[in-house]
C-alpha cells in the first residue's frame, strides 16, 4: 500500500511540475501585456486612486449630480430602450401577449388559436392610428356631419328666400290678373305665413 501511495504522490507531482514550468518561464517577462488597466469613474471631488506597481489607474470625473444617476450613454439614446416613454400599464400589457397561446391568441397553437387574430390586427391598425394621427371611420363621419351641419343654416336661408321671392312673383303675377279684369285686390296681411307644402 505504500509503493502506491508514493506512485501516485509521485506522478501527481511530475504532472504539476510539467505544466507549472512554462508559467514561470512566462512570469519573468515583464512587458506592457502584464499591465492592468482600471478604469473607474469618480464623482465630485472624490480622490482618484492611486495606482500600483502592476496596475495602471484611469479615472474619469463626473458631477457629483451624475453619481445616482443612470449613465448619459444610456438616457440619452434614443435607441435604448424604445418604451422608455410609454406608461408601465402598457408595456406589462405587451409583455402579456408574449406567451400567450391557444385562444385568442392568434397563434397556430391550440384549438382555437386563430380567433384572435381579428383582434390582433385590430388592436394594431388603431395604434398604428394613434401614432400616425389619422383619423378613424367614426371620425370622418363626425367630420362630415359638422360640415354639413355648418352650411345647413345658410342653406334654407337661401331656399326660404328663394320661395318667398316665388311666391311674391305668383302673388304680384294673380294682383296683375285680377285687376286686368276689374276684381278687387286683396293682399294677404304681413303677419301671416306663407304655405310651403307644394
Amino acid at each position: 500500500m505504500h509503493h502506491r501511495l508514493t506512485y501516485v504522490l509521485g506522478a501527481g507531482a511530475a504532472a504539476l511540475i510539467a505544466t507549472a514550468t512554462p508559467a514561470l518561464a512566462q512570469g519573468e517577462v515583464a512587458g506592457p501585456s502584464a499591465e492592468r488597466i482600471r478604469q473607474v469613474i469618480v464623482y465630485g471631488d472624490d480622490p482618484c486612486p492611486a495606482s500600483t506597481g502592476g496596475e495602471i489607474t484611469v479615472c474619469a470625473r463626473q458631477e457629483e449630480k451624475e453619481r445616482y444617476r443612470i449613465p448619459k450613454e444610456l438616457r440619452e439614446n434614443p435607441d435604448f430602450g424604445s418604451t422608455r416613454n410609454e406608461a408601465w400599464a402598457n408595456r406589462v400589457k405587451s409583455i402579456e401577449y408574449v406567451g400567450k397561446s391557444g385562444t385568442e391568441s392568434c397563434t397556430p397553437d391550440g384549438a382555437g388559436g386563430v380567433t384572435g387574430c381579428f383582434t390582433k390586427l385590430a388592436a394594431q391598425a388603431k395604434a398604428e392610428r394613434r401614432m400616425t394621427g389619422e383619423q378613424s371611420w367614426a371620425d370622418l363621419v363626425a367630420a362630415e356631419r359638422e360640415k354639413r351641419l355648418s352650411t345647413i343654416d345658410a342653406d334654407s336661408e337661401k331656399i326660404e328666400e328663394r320661395v318667398k321671392a316665388e311666391e311674391a312673383a305668383r302673388a304680384r303675377a294673380a294682383q296683375e290678373g285680377l285687376e286686368d279684369k276689374g276684381a278687387p285686390v286683396t293682399t294677404p296681411p304681413a303677419d301671416s305665413k306663407p304655405d310651403h307644402r307644394h
